[in-house]
């Protein structure tokens, strides 16, 4: 008996689709490299599967959140250039050179603090420098960004790869912060222009030349994620989540359905059990509003997503094809990742972290 056979769902992920994903970005972009962000385990794909599958494509450069993700991806991809986003936090500045991690300095404290181990050292360090021109969150705010622009001697004894930022709207391509943030980075990065400049985010890249300068970053869109909500997704699906049927039962009106009774059956039916819920990452927002497909038949969650188990109305679904065993595809062709976002009310980044452990994980890599 494989493991497989002893797991309630099988996730499948598409190697293939995501280098697909990277070359089509990768096209997009005239003179730009195009780097791979990873962070969060490949946004719960498995980054030691997806970088090396990456790197086999052309991919040099890859941007993780945390300096242990940093390790992991380097015992994967030993050749690499990785970035940190996260910075040298307290404690972990050993780790980033011992792996050879750049750390991307956020604060006038991130690069005092590097600076000073530079010169303990006696050699310079590599790092990026973040600048924020309108998220309000990681990188120098604007008051910041003057003093390093009136003291660059504050940089001495780092060696800074990349002046970065990050777009807070770029999936919204009228939004007027695009346009905002593009001028505020060129004016910071005026100050900076023997360094190389990156921008671009995943929906960043379709906003077109003017953003890509020398690096780009995609995301979520290697994924399979669109980069644009609302209009035709132009990147390859890679996931593929099928829950199993462990049980299908009659019901008829005025039976309800799992906790809270909030499913009241209207009809005589049949209602299949799946063994998958919230503790695999499938949202409890998905309860009576999220939905599976047998074939082409859409199989509604009725009643609310339970820790281990969903239920779905297989009314409409052949008695010989809606047994126990049977695949649901919950996440598939006819309901990706941003359709099973949509109906969760919230966005396919969630949907993909989220994917648990439990899932027995086939991956298709044409190397192997």
């Amino acid at each position: 008996m494989s493991k497989s056979d002893h797991s309630g769902a099988v996730l499948t992920i598409d190697l293939n689709g995501i280098v697909a994903n990277w070359l089509l970005l990768k096209s997009m972009l005239a003179d730009a490299e195009c780097a791979a962000v990873i962070k969060a385990d490949a946004y719960g794909l498995g980054a030691e599967r997806v970088a090396p599958a990456l790197a086999r494509a052309g991919c040099e450069t890859f941007f993780v959140a945390q300096v242990d993700e940093g390790v992991a991806v380097r015992r994967v991809a030993p050749a690499a250039t990785i970035h940190v986003l996260g910075g040298p936090v307290p404690g972990s500045e050993e780790t980033l050179i011992d792996h050879q991690l750049v750390p991307v300095l956020n604060s006038l404290g991130d690069i005092e603090a590097w600076g000073d181990l530079a010169h303990v050292r006696g050699a310079p360090l590599p790092a990026d420098l973040h600048i924020d021109t309108g998220m309000a969150r990681l990188g120098l705010p604007p008051d910041e960004t003057a003093i390093l622009i009136r003291e660059p001697e504050r940089l001495d004894g780092i060696e800074v790869a990349t002046v970065m930022s990050h777009l807070a709207c770029a999936d919204e391509a009228d939004h007027p912060l695009n346009r905002q943030q593009l001028a505020d980075f060129l004016r910071a990065r005026h100050k900076f222009s023997h360094l190389k400049a990156s921008f671009a985010n995943s929906s960043g890249i379709f906003l077109g030349p003017e953003y890509h300068f020398d690096l780009a970053r995609p995301g979520v869109s290697l994924y399979g994620v669109g980069p644009r909500p609302g209009e035709t997704n132009p990147m390859a699906q890679v996931v593929r989540l099928q829950g199993k049927i462990l049980q299908v039962r009659d019901v008829d009106r005025p039976q309800t359905v799992g906790y809270g009774a909030s499913h009241r059956v209207a009809r005589r039916g049949r209602v299949a059990t799946v063994g998958v819920g919230y503790a695999d990452g499938y949202l409890r927002s998905l309860s009576n509003s999220g939905c599976g497909y047998m074939g082409d038949i859409r199989v509604p969650i009725v009643g609310r997503v339970s820790m281990d188990l969903i239920t779905l109305d297989v009314s409409d679904v052949a008695d010989d094809a809606a047994r126990p065993g049977a695949p649901v595809d919950l996440i598939g062709p006819h309901n990706p990742v941003d359709s099973v976002a949509a109906e969760a009310g919230t966005i396919g980044h969630e949907i993909l972290t989220g994917l648990g452990s439990r899932y027995h994980r086939v991956y298709l890599d044409g190397a192997d």
